[in-house]
């Protein structure tokens, strides 16, 4: 099975610009970005989608969520205030199948979400 493009980041045979990483996840920030301030948290373990996490997964996923609020709060959004997604599925704006959180902020969101 092919690498998804998060594990050839992961492997450093695609470049990014990394801003965060640990044994268990990685942060970069966004090549398209939809906000002034967009970073992807990606877990190192492949896990398609949310939808696809198992039990055994919770230690990771609960990491996966604490780090982002972290990388947000030394991106200066703790203030403001930032929103977190996760997509899942074609219809939830999925691109990539590979579970990761985007981390926006620096702006007004509106809701609902387009």
């Amino acid at each position: 099975m092919s690498k998804t493009l998060f594990e050839k980041i992961i492997a450093r045979e695609i470049p990014a610009t990394i801003i965060y990483e640990d044994d268990l996840v990685f942060a970069l920030r966004d090549i398209n970005p939809q906000a002034p301030k967009h970073v992807l948290v990606i877990p190192k373990k492949v896990i398609p989608r949310l939808a696809e996490a198992k039990a055994e997964d919770q230690p990771l996923l609960g990491h996966l969520l604490l780090k982002a609020a972290e990388i947000a709060g030394k991106l200066g959004l703790n203030e403001g205030g930032y929103r977190l997604v996760i997509n899942n599925g074609e219809d939830g704006g999925e691109s990539v199948p590979h579970l990761h959180v985007h981390i926006l902020g620096g702006r007004r969101m509106a809701w609902p979400p387009g």
